[in-house]
């Protein structure tokens, strides 16, 4: 089995790559990509590295169980379009949110490079997160960056804090860096 550093290092090269083809920052994916899969031990699916749920681009896909944060509505909701896979309610959270186990289907790709290059194509062009996007061309924030997709992109009440988190970790840095 690959080691946290060799996994950190292969995935670095895609992100810095694809940085230059589409602007996208590899400190954002590389981030996204070790809390989505921890640290590329555990992808959706065979190749899904980021959590991206399926959409009508995506010619493979899968089934998974996910554990998600939804409001009362958001819960009605999920139940209302998906009447044959109900959220199963885990607990409430003090805030009145639900932490709920869903059945979701998520895109699936061949490789960490598709699966890269996916996620790259979504930050900059997705609808979600144009906005997002619009402000990171301007500005180069990548902190805001971060929470303009993250708002988004997860239902975990602390994501956005520990993907700025990892982006600015030394070791992240460090595999950008090395060519």
């Amino acid at each position: 089995m690959e080691n946290l550093e060799t996994r950190l290092n292969e995935v670095a090269r895609i992100a810095v790559r694809l940085e230059q083809e589409t602007g996208c920052p590899a400190r954002l994916m590389i981030a996204q990509w070790a809390i989505e899969s921890a640290w590329g031990v555990k992808p959706v699916g065979h190749a899904n590295y980021f959590g991206m749920k399926r959409a009508t681009r995506h010619t493979q896909w899968c089934t998974v169980t996910t554990e998600e944060v939804f409001t009362p509505a958001q819960l009605d909701t999920w139940n209302h379009q998906h009447p044959t896979r109900p959220a199963r309610v885990i607990t409430t959270l003090p805030d009145g949110r639900l932490r709920v186990e869903i059945d979701d289907e998520f895109a699936d790709y061949d490789s960490l490079g598709d699966s890269c290059q996916d996620y790259a194509w979504l930050m900059t062009h997705g609808d979600p997160y144009q906005e997002a996007w619009r402000h990171y061309q301007q500005d180069k924030d990548l902190a805001g960056l971060i929470k303009g997709v993250t708002r988004t992109y997860a239902t975990s009440p602390q994501y956005a804090e520990l993907a700025e988190a990892i982006a600015t970790q030394s070791n992240v840095r460090k595999a950008i860096a090395e060519p």
